[in-house]
């Protein structure tokens, strides 16, 4: 299991999980290699889960940086021809 909590926006946290299936103690060697097999596969779909969200996550991160981008521009048409200080 993977939880993401968003430390700025998102109230509820964002989870990603697989269940895997168990073994013995002492498998036998077809177990073994099913149990890999389906570890390998668990492991296939959780990278593109995650990938799936991190893509998604980006995607908000640009919409946000438009957003900010827009505002600035509304700040320099506001202040075109004015000399302005800003404090840092």
């Amino acid at each position: 299991t993977a939880t993401y909590n968003s430390p700025t926006n998102s109230p509820s946290p964002h989870t990603i999980s697989a269940s895997l299936p168990s073994t013995s103690a002492n498998p036998a060697t077809e177990d073994r290699v099913a149990h890999l097999a389906a570890l390998q596969s668990s492991v296939k779909t959780l990278q593109g889960d995650v990938n799936t969200f991190l893509t998604q996550k980006m995607e908000e991160d640009k919409v946000k940086g438009a957003a900010t981008v827009k505002v600035d521009d509304a700040k320099e048409e506001e202040n075109y021809g004015e000399e302005v200080v800003e404090e840092d």
